[in-house]
């Protein structure tokens, strides 16, 4: 019984040198495209242009660019317990920008099972002082303050007086 024969594409050294032949090829296509980009002038007006890299100063930082971007995009990493704190400070601001009692009820509840999680999890940071809300009392006083800002709107638009009218029609009574 004879080998079956190989034929030229099974043989392992020419597939090898044909994708070392592809590799070489895509970097010169590569090279090529950035020099052809340079030409345009592409990277002429890049942030930064001229400037040397901030963070790296005379000792070598590894993190130097995890620091950048936290100051740049201003990200704050806080204990449990202190971004709670801070939580419960700005709800009622955040609550009174929703329109519906459901959403109200639901950023409460979402509030609640955090301050939960923490309180059963283990300690980090300082000790966890803020307390639950209660659900109720808490759309109560959205509906209070909701209530207030309407009747402060309907006062301040009768100070005002009528609004004049132009003599157009508004495009959604045109439309019919």
């Amino acid at each position: 019984m004879s080998e079956p024969e190989q034929s030229p594409r099974d043989d392992p050294d020419d597939s090898r040198a044909a994708a070392a032949a592809r590799i070489a090829h895509q970097q010169t296509w590569v090279d090529l495209q950035v020099r052809r980009a340079m030409e345009r002038g592409d990277f002429d007006d890049l942030p930064g242009t001229g400037k040397p890299i901030e963070g790296l100063g005379e000792t070598y930082d590894p993190e130097w660019w995890v620091k950048r971007l936290v100051e740049r995009e201003r990200i704050t990493v806080l204990p449990a317990s202190l971004q709670l704190r801070k939580d419960d400070a700005e709800l009622d601001a955040r609550l009174d920008g929703l329109s519906a009692e459901r959403e109200v009820r639901e950023q409460v509840e979402e509030f609640n099972a955090r301050v939960l999680r923490a309180r059963y999890g283990l300690p980090e940071g300082p000790p966890l002082i803020t307390m639950t809300r209660d659900v109720e009392e808490t759309v109560a006083a959205w509906r209070e303050r909701r209530a207030a800002r309407r009747t402060a709107a309907a006062v301040s638009t009768a100070e005002d007086g009528p609004r004049r009218s132009s003599g157009r029609r508004r495009w959604w009574r045109r439309v019919r």
